[in-house]
């Protein structure tokens, strides 16, 4: 589990094809100083697993799902990373609950500075927009943003300059791909009332209150 606060960038050392996944090599010497083999990490928002230190890298495995459904397939050596160590149950929640598994991959659709801030467009397919609601919060990249305007296909966030300058969104431009992490409460609450309706997540069953008719139901306060 993570909170979405970038901790560093790291520096792509290798990122060699092997069978069935990719071995990933990152170079971060002053990061996580206190990490053992075995512990997660995020890196741009994805939960690895460290399988070896070499002189202030680590190595971890990402297998060929992952390279699938993330953007950790077109790394390339000398690309940057951001990265997050797991949370500590003792630890302040500053960001929100981080899982490390993207539900999407987006893609930077706008950026432009608005005064200290810098403005973000992000395109997402329907399957994370289901779940964006302004003023709630995202991972993009593994960093914990909080939405400002929805759209029918995207969403807008102003990002901070302390979150830019520690990230790799200020290295991004327009067209950049992201992995997204829609706010896992959010699947949650999405499950749970569509099992309380009787439906199966997204196909109501036969015979059965859809979703909408539910919330409807209790709109008008039945």
């Amino acid at each position: 589990m993570f909170t979405g606060l970038i901790e560093c960038e790291g520096i792509i050392t290798r990122a060699e094809r092997v069978s069935g996944g990719m071995r990933l090599e990152v170079y971060a010497p002053e990061f996580g100083r206190d990490m053992a083999i075995g512990d997660s990490i995020a890196v741009d928002g994805v939960c690895l697993t460290v399988i070896k230190f070499i002189r202030g890298a680590f190595l971890t495995d990402v297998s060929g799902e992952t390279l699938d459904r993330t953007t950790l397939g077109t790394l390339r050596q000398g690309g940057k990373v951001n990265l997050e160590r797991a949370l500590r149950l003792s630890d302040r929640l500053g960001g929100h609950l981080v899982s490390g598994h993207i539900d999407a991959i987006g893609k930077i659709a706008l950026k432009q500075p608005n005064g200290k801030f810098t403005v973000y467009q992000f395109q997402a397919p329907p399957e994370v927009m289901q779940y964006v609601v302004e003023k709630g919060s995202i991972a993009v990249d593994g960093i914990s943003l909080t939405v400002a305007r929805v759209g029918a296909d995207g969403f807008t966030a102003a990002v901070i300059p302390q979150t830019e300058e520690v990230s790799t969104l200020k290295e991004k431009s327009s067209g950049a791909l992201v992995n997204l992490e829609a706010d896992m409460l959010g699947k949650y609450v999405k499950r749970f009332v569509a099992l309380y309706a009787g439906v199966d997540d997204e196909t109501p069953a036969a015979g059965k209150r859809g979703l909408g008719d539910m919330l409807r139901e209790f709109t008008d306060g039945r």
